[in-house]
């Protein structure tokens, strides 16, 4: 059993899919049956390659070949093992996977908080930054001069969310309107800080953002930043009661009662 890697398995898939049913691609796909047919086979090998992809990421080895002669033996009725038996080795699959994908996420985690940590503590030091008592690091780049929000009022932003590597998860082509109380910590008190006209640059450690848990594609324990305008404050209204983040994608500037 050889474990393939990212770089080897898409062609590994390809050969083996090749020489294993060569002998069923020799005439041309023409008729609609045929075409639908095909489909179908193409949508399995897809959806397959995909697992073996993401298994082997995961540091599993995968035996493409035998994964091949699995699925013609079922085609042909001549499954050589019982299907208790492939349910039980397929649950032990999924144990290991689900251990696999713990020990990564962990790692990830590990790795972002102490790129977090060391970013925290170099940005805290460059001139305009300023630091909150929970915590939170903010930078004025254009203060405007309206209102400051409340806690419960409705803001309107545009914003862009980096990691702390430069890598964008977040980012508004149009200007979004929210609860000030669905956002995280560190939004709904920076924006408090920003009078209606503003732009600040947040620097949110991940006790003020998602934790240790993380949320979507933000790993654990880690810090997020955000170029943040304040293009509106409005006081809350009846539509605007349980609005939540209607049309908004924040994935990294929701809180736990907001959608992800």
């Amino acid at each position: 059993m050889k474990l393939l890697t990212k770089s080897t398995l898409a062609v590994a898939t390809c050969m083996s899919l090749v020489f294993s049913a060569g002998s069923f691609a020799t005439e041309n796909v023409e008729n609609d049956i045929e075409k639908q047919s095909y489909s179908m086979g193409a949508s399995i090998g897809n959806y397959l390659s995909s697992q073996i992809y993401n298994q082997t990421e995961l540091g599993a080895q995968v035996d493409v070949q035998k994964v091949i002669d699995g699925v013609i033996d079922a085609l042909k009725n001549e499954q050589k093992m019982s299907d208790e038996e492939v349910l039980t080795y397929l649950n032990e699959r999924s144990e290991l996977l689900n251990l696999l994908s713990s020990q990564k996420m962990k790692q990830i985690a590990l790795e972002s908080k102490q790129a977090s940590e060391a970013y925290l503590a170099e940005n805290k030091n460059k001139d305009g930054v300023t630091i909150t008592e929970s915590g939170l690091q903010y930078e004025v780049i254009k203060m405007g001069e309206g209102v400051k929000p409340k806690a419960e009022d409705v803001v309107t932003v545009k914003y862009k969310g980096t990691m702390v590597d430069g890598t964008v998860f977040d980012e508004t082509t149009d200007p979004v309107r929210f609860a000030l109380l669905t956002a995280i910590p560190g939004w709904e008190e920076g924006l408090r800080l920003m009078p209606e006209g503003s732009t600040f640059r947040f620097v949110i450690p991940s006790e003020l953002a998602y934790g240790k848990d993380g949320a979507g594609d933000i790993p654990g324990d880690t810090a997020l930043i955000f170029e943040v305008e304040l293009v509106k404050s409005e006081k809350p209204s009846e539509n605007a009661k349980g609005m939540g983040l209607s049309g908004m994608g924040m994935n990294g500037a929701m809180g736990s009662h907001g959608s992800h």
